[in-house]
């Protein structure tokens, strides 16, 4: 049998962190140099938040550079690590009876290749994205995590890639450092406590958690890969959070590891 991988969430933040030598990608490369190697990885990804489930079958997934405004260079980066089309399949088959596309149009998007440039900088572990229904509810997804947990006994790394406070509205574009807004540093507290306790159902629901949740959460996109990650979580499976750090004010850089 396998080593049983650990799942992790990594805050990925703004997209040019994929160029750049910070305290959040030194913390990215070190997770690369410490966890067992995987086979494989599967990727949930914030920016594929779109109707249904899919998994990407490409046994060469494309590098997608999807924003905008960004220098020149960071279009450039390609990520040309192959696809795992077993995997794919493996994934479609813990998820039945569900409807799951087996996707060739996808490929890897900025969630996915700004972090993975710096954990497995080669490029040579195959990675598959799976997609966020954007049509569901919150505990749909962790339910999903839960399904897809026997993963971590096989070689598989289950990679979320988002943010617990992700509210660019607020977000301090340009300018010098910005401290971090009470209701985010409120939120994050709250969210490394419940993770801590075990008892997930708070952030599951975190419409209920008030103010500083829908300040932190104005949109699920970016918070809902957290909750795959946490429905892989086996009993007594640590908690940590390796990367720690508020991006602009308002974008959490937290990261969690599972196991």
């Amino acid at each position: 049998m396998s080593e049983i991988l650990p799942a992790l969430f990594i805050g990925h933040g703004n997209p040019l962190n994929a160029l750049q030598q910070n305290s959040f990608t030194e913390g990215w490369s070190r997770i690369g140099q410490q966890i067992a190697r995987p086979k494989a990885i599967l990727a949930i990804s914030a920016h594929w938040f779109v109707p249904g489930t899919g998994v990407t079958i490409s046994t060469s997934p494309r590098t997608i550079h999807d924003f905008g405004g960004f220098p020149r260079e960071l279009y450039q980066v390609q990520y040309l690590a192959p696809g795992d089309p077993a995997l794919a399949r493996r994934v479609q088959q813990l998820l039945a009876p569900l409807p799951v596309n087996l996707d060739n149009s996808w490929g890897m998007d900025h969630g996915t290749w700004s972090v993975l440039t710096h954990v497995y900088p080669a490029a040579d572990i195959p990675v598959v994205q799976l997609s966020i229904d954007e049509t569901k509810g919150s505990m749909f997804h962790f339910e999903i995590g839960r399904k897809l947990a026997p993963l971590r006994t096989e070689g598989i790394l289950i990679l979320g890639s988002g943010n617990i406070v992700h509210n660019l509205h607020t977000y301090a574009w340009g300018r010098h450092e910005s401290e971090p807004y009470d209701w985010a540093v409120r939120f994050e507290t709250e969210a490394r406590q419940i993770l801590e306790s075990g008892d997930f159902n708070p952030l599951i629901q975190y419409e209920k958690l008030g103010r500083n949740a829908l300040l932190s959460i104005p949109t699920p996109d970016h918070f809902l890969p957290l909750l795959y990650v946490m429905g892989t979580r086996q009993q007594n499976d640590p908690i940590a959070f390796p990367i720690e750090g508020v991006d602009g004010g308002s974008i959490s850089m937290l990261s969690v590891k599972v196991g």
